[in-house]
């Protein structure tokens, strides 16, 4: 995904910002002993170790910035992008805090003759902070555990959110046992007062990002639900009015992260893509129920405030490079599609929708799709089927995908559904000889 929006100056920035301060972590660990401590193997772990602890909190301030919802990183990599490199960065994170305790562990266990156990507590009695970073450690593996598909895909959506806020938590902890008992900040002012700034410059960063713009943005465009309309059974279409509207600058094909000031769920953010093109006048989502939070979306009333944070996302028509256009949904991922549909220009037979569903019942908007492809000339395909049945395999296939679309292959594609279906159909397109750079896709899953 790519989107249209490309300054190089702030990915100069960005690269800089990585680069120096990854220099700078070196700096610290040589200022504090380096190679000038090792000795023996004992020293060597010890040594590495403690680059390796330096290293990783480095990673975890670099997560976090990463989803920070910095607006020039956002227009300059997309949320897909962000997301997938805070993936990356948060496993690389582990991996070296991880070995940092490992490698001091074994280091001290060797230089001090004790056995592994008596190593152990030694460490946890003798060294101020130490219990406090295991805690941090086993936060964040818990963390990055709950981020494997396989197992997020059994979380609900609150669980997974309230689990990813103790990565907070473990960032503080650890800050505090590297000032604490870090050989690179005991006795060295200028190497604390360096850490510290970045860990404030870090929180600040979230904080104005995060929690202050998203609040000033919605309090000045004075957002409130204005209509719920009930589209099907266990799926509300919200509208949203207030002030200036075109000045978020939102595009059909987004999505924004929605709070709903309600008694109960005030605290929530939720990520959902608008449905219809925005006007400057009105926001429009639909929501399916697929957990406690869109489940009680259908009560929210008139009048209810509402703050965003957004936009977000690449999965625009500033992604559009061909004249014709195939738009694949499968399931509630239809929402941006539609939207869509409203805005890519286009003349008639430019567009084709295919839609895939389990079931006629779960298909959302249909009527609304179908007036919209009535008025703009557009085709729309409805594949309806189960995919535990044993001809599943066939729909959406590289043959099924050329059945439907012919010319698919001089087409850009935009695909929008779950993490499952998106990825499956993506294969499919480049089997179908559909070009990389022609495949735009967004993943209904965080």
């Amino acid at each position: 995904m790519r989107p249209a929006f490309r300054p190089r100056p702030a990915a100069a920035a960005l690269a800089a910002f990585v680069a120096l301060n990854g220099a700078a972590v070196g700096g610290l660990w040589i200022r504090a002993g380096g190679f000038a401590d090792v000795h023996d193997l004992g020293t060597g772990l010890t040594s590495a170790g403690r680059l390796a602890g330096l290293l990783g909190a480095a990673a975890a301030l670099l997560a976090l910035l990463l989803l920070a919802r910095i607006p020039v990183l956002d227009r300059l990599y997309g949320f897909d992008r962000l997301a997938a490199w805070h993936r990356i960065d948060a496993r690389a994170c582990l991996a070296l805090l991880l070995a940092h305790a490992a490698l001091i562990l074994v280091g001290y266990t060797i230089g001090d003759r004790l056995s592994l156990w008596r190593e152990i507590s030694r460490l946890l009695a003798g060294y101020p902070g130490v219990i406090t970073a295991v805690a941090g450690l086993a936060l964040l593996l818990v963390v990055v555990v709950s981020s494997i598909v396989a197992v997020r895909r059994r979380l609900r959506y609150e669980t997974w959110w309230f689990v990813h806020l103790y990565a907070y938590l473990a960032i503080a902890l650890a800050f505090s046992h590297q000032i604490a008992t870090g050989t690179a900040f005991v006795g060295d002012a200028t190497a604390r007062a360096y850490w510290t700034a970045l860990y404030v410059a870090v929180l600040a960063v979230l904080v104005g990002c995060r929690v202050a713009a998203p609040l000033a943005r919605s309090l000045w465009h004075g957002l409130r639900v204005t209509r719920v309309v009930a589209e099907a059974p266990g799926v509300v279409s919200i509208e949203i009015g207030g002030r200036r509207l075109e000045r978020l600058r939102a595009r059909s094909g987004q999505f924004l992260l929605w709070r709903f000031l309600t008694r109960d769920r005030w605290w929530e953010a939720h990520p959902f893509s608008l449905s219809a093109r925005p006007d400057g006048r009105r926001l429009r989502i639909t929501v399916k129920s697929l957990g406690d939070f869109t489940a009680r979306l259908g009560d929210v009333r008139p009048g209810t405030r509402v703050i965003v944070e957004g936009p977000f996302g690449g999965f625009t028509a500033a992604a559009r490079r061909r004249p014709r256009v195939a738009l694949i949904a499968g399931g509630v991922g239809i929402t941006p599609i539609r939207a869509l549909l409203e805005e890519l220009p286009g003349d008639p037979g430019d567009i084709t929708v295919i839609y895939r569903a389990l079931s006629d019942g779960e298909l959302i908007l249909r009527e609304e799709l179908e007036a919209l492809a009535a008025r703009r000339g557009t085709e729309v395909h409805y594949v309806i089927g189960d995919h535990r049945e044993p001809t599943a395999g066939e729909l959406l296939s590289p043959e099924h995908l050329r059945a439907l679309v012919p010319d698919i292959a001089a087409r850009d594609v935009y695909v929008c559904g779950p993490p499952a279906m998106a990825d499956a159909t993506r294969a499919s397109l480049l089997a179908a000889s559909v070009p990389r750079r022609q495949i735009v896709t967004e993943r209904f899953a965080l």
